[in-house]
């Protein structure tokens, strides 16, 4: 799972992960990324269904940094990864599976988008490998998604994704200046094998 990647450098591992999907790049971040995301994280439209309203540089940089260093955790519980389009070789986004509960082999997923990039079919692309990675290659057995009720496209992605929509938790999320409910969505592995 983990390949060489030119863009490492410093005292880091010499290997990080690398996931191909059709039109996508989901690989580690390194951090030189910073500036890619803080391009996308700025933009009003991506940060409708946060309760911030501005990022920092630094902010951005210490959330690389993090994410840097959980890369080398051992057992790894959590991949987040960069969306690059093999197209333009661009960050654009981040991905995730992060693993819950070992015992219960669980897991969730995540993803965010440059708003410039919406509506493309990457977040179910990337999230669809995922999926795998979770199911194929890790031994999951559930992986769940929790999204804001009033995010639409979010939760469309996931239906597509043969996810099931397992319950409304109410108010669970402030949002800027009002309460939001949350919707929790699943998938087990023998119905991702079933698909």
């Amino acid at each position: 799972m983990s390949i060489d990647f030119p863009g490492r450098t410093g005292d880091c591992e010499e290997f990080i992960m690398l996931l191909e999907t059709e039109r996508l790049w989901l690989r580690d971040f390194v951090e030189e990324d910073w500036e890619a995301v803080y391009a996308y994280q700025v933009n009003p439209h991506y940060s409708r269904y946060y309760n911030w309203t501005h990022r920092t540089e630094d902010e951005v940089k210490l959330y690389i940094q993090d994410n840097i260093a959980r890369q080398t955790t051992e057992p790894r519980r959590d991949f987040e990864l960069a969306l690059l389009a093999k197209e333009t070789d661009r960050v654009f986004g981040s991905c995730h599976l992060r693993i819950s509960d070992n015992d219960r082999r669980e897991a969730s997923i995540g993803y965010e988008l440059d708003p410039q990039e919406w509506g493309k079919g990457y977040a179910t692309e990337a999230s669809r490998r995922l999926l795998s990675l979770g199911f194929e290659e890790l031994g999951i057995h559930r992986i769940w998604s929790q999204v804001i009720a009033e995010n639409l496209r979010s939760g469309r992605v996931l239906v597509r994704l043969g996810m099931r929509l397992e319950g409304r938790l109410r108010e669970t999320e402030f949002i800027r200046d009002h309460w939001c409910d949350t919707l929790l969505y699943a998938i087990l592995d023998r119905e991702w094998k079933a698909q």
